[in-house]
């Protein structure tokens, strides 16, 4: 493979879990790619909110949190790390730095009122997805993941217990069949 361009990297793309993807982290997981090069990619997954609050955590940040107001688990890598998303429209804040479209990393270490009057329904995670250069490509080529736009209400899907039957539902052709896809297949 030759060097990667900006074309045939999948940064703000979704990975969509296949229903064949075994690993239990990622059963029925929306990750958004927030890089993907040739040393690997890193995303965080969408759907798989906690019970412990944002302002258990990061109290400064609850304010901005969008419903649910919990910390997501974004991936089995550093979960004692946080990584924050949100969406602003336009050239965004000081503290912010956009990933794709309006969608962008938040600052943690930034003063939470400097981005408030601009950052909507912030998101945290702890933890991350990560995979090393070329294994994400060998999922792919394995069939455990569908590649398929983000829309920036992704990130902030009030009920993301949704997320993984709402993406495939958007999608043409086949893969919007998939949303009907049982939870237990065996049970048909």
């Amino acid at each position: 493979m030759g060097p990667m361009t900006e074309a045939s990297s999948l940064t703000g793309r979704l990975l969509v879990a296949t229903p064949a993807l075994s690993d239990p982290n990622f059963d029925r997981s929306v990750v958004l790619l927030l890089d993907h090069d040739r040393e690997g990619a890193l995303g965080v997954v969408l759907n798989r909110p906690t019970p412990v609050g944002v302002s258990e955590v990061l109290e400064p940040w609850a304010s901005l949190a969008g419903e649910p107001g919990v910390v997501f688990q974004g991936g089995p890598v550093a979960l004692d790390a946080a990584l924050a998303l949100a969406v602003v429209p336009g050239a965004g804040p000081l503290g912010w730095r956009r990933v794709h479209g309006s969608i962008g990393l938040v600052d943690l270490e930034a003063p939470p009122e400097v981005l408030a009057a601009e950052v909507g329904s912030l998101r945290i995670f702890a933890g991350y997805a990560g995979w090393g250069p070329k294994q994400l490509e060998q999922e792919l080529e394995e069939g455990a993941w569908y590649v398929v736009d983000s829309e920036p209400g992704d990130v902030s899907v009030p009920e993301p217990e949704r997320l993984w039957r709402a993406v495939l539902r958007r999608q043409r052709g086949s893969l919007a069949l998939l949303a009907t896809y049982p939870d237990d297949p065996s049970l048909n």
